[in-house]
């Protein structure tokens, strides 16, 4: 479904004569309350960053004195929820045995660590660049500030697990870790956050099945719970940025969103499932990926993965034209 267009990108009353307010040119100052798309009126950015500034006050967490890093893994819990393990429900799965299957999920638990600060570092920088023209007092640019700390504490928090597990890191192919260098030299500000919101719900939607569940190491579902918790505001802040610039970018800049994040869609998706997993657990790699590509249940599993956020970029207008066949692609929108 084609998501209705705004009335108009700035509705009567929406500019006014003033100092430039965060996004304002020539003199203009922007009232974003006065700008609609899709989902209503936006709401004003320093009173949405004063809010997310409050709750970071009040939910914010040291991973170091949080979680018991001392404790060791628990005989016979998983690392990751089977039925989010790449592998399952395959015919190969049914072959392996119960130790085989929870090897795997500690081997995926590590590789998804890996996958989550290499995109952290990306987010970080694309959050220092957003900022860096803002006006440094503001609590938008604070909010950004608070948002990269809590990334720092998240990428250590996730080398650390890696490390619990005692499986590899898993760094992303060279092809991949260049693409993620040229993504963030040439990202404009809307595919930035289109970006971010792509590694943060996907994720965040399987980290909110793993940490109520007891068949996973108690470690493990800390440590999700945590980055649940911080990461709701992380996307509230990017969900309300991504609607003000998909409102004032000039059209060429959301026209190249809609490319630029279509095609990372489709580079995430193959990120996301580390072939080598498998071999480090005794399996055929070859095998094991064709089983993979063909697997309903996994394709299911990306999709549900990624529909609260399909839907939100459907609606304010960044899933049309090629982008969006990309993102068919990509297998996240089905």
């Amino acid at each position: 479904m084609t998501p209705p267009h705004p009335v108009s990108r700035f509705p009567r009353g929406a500019v006014r004569s003033g100092v430039p307010a965060g996004g304002g040119k020539g003199g203009e100052e922007i009232d974003f309350e006065a700008l609609r798309d899709a989902l209503g009126a936006l709401r004003d950015r320093e009173r949405v960053a004063e809010r997310l500034l409050a709750s970071s006050a009040r939910h914010s967490f040291d991973p170091d004195t949080e979680l018991d890093w001392d404790a060791p893994p628990v005989d016979g819990l998983w690392y990751w929820p089977p039925e989010l393990v790449s592998l399952y429900d395959t015919p190969l799965w049914y072959r392996m045995s119960e130790e085989q299957r929870i090897d795997l999920s500690r081997h995926e638990s590590a590789a998804l660590a890996s996958l989550g600060i290499w995109f952290e570092l990306i987010l970080m920088q694309l959050l220092v660049r957003h900022i860096y023209d803002k006006a440094m007092t503001s609590s938008h640019v604070r909010y950004a500030l608070t948002e990269i700390a809590d990334e720092c504490r998240h990428s250590m928090m996730f080398a650390r697990v890696i490390r619990w597990t005692g499986a590899p890191a898993y760094p992303v192919s060279r092809r991949h870790h260049n693409l993620g260098r040229l993504f963030k030299t040439i990202s404009t500000t809307p595919g930035s956050f289109t970006a971010t919101l792509l590694g943060e719900e996907v994720l965040d939607w399987m980290q909110r099945l793993t940490f109520p569940d007891e068949r996973v190491q108690p470690l493990i579902r800390g440590v999700t719970r945590i980055h649940v918790v911080e990461e709701a505001r992380h996307v509230r802040y990017a969900r309300e940025e991504l609607r003000r610039q998909m409102l004032t970018a000039p059209r060429w800049e959301r026209e190249f969103t809609r490319l630029s994040c279509g095609e990372f869609a489709r580079i995430f998706s193959v990120a996301f499932v580390n072939p080598e997993v498998y071999t480090r657990v005794g399996l055929d790699r070859r095998e094991a990926v064709a089983q993979v590509r063909a697997s309903e249940h996994r394709r299911a599993v990306m999709r549900d993965g990624a529909r609260k956020l399909t839907e939100f970029l459907d609606g304010i207008g960044v899933l049309r034209g090629v982008g969006r066949r990309m993102w068919r692609q990509s297998g996240l929108l089905a």
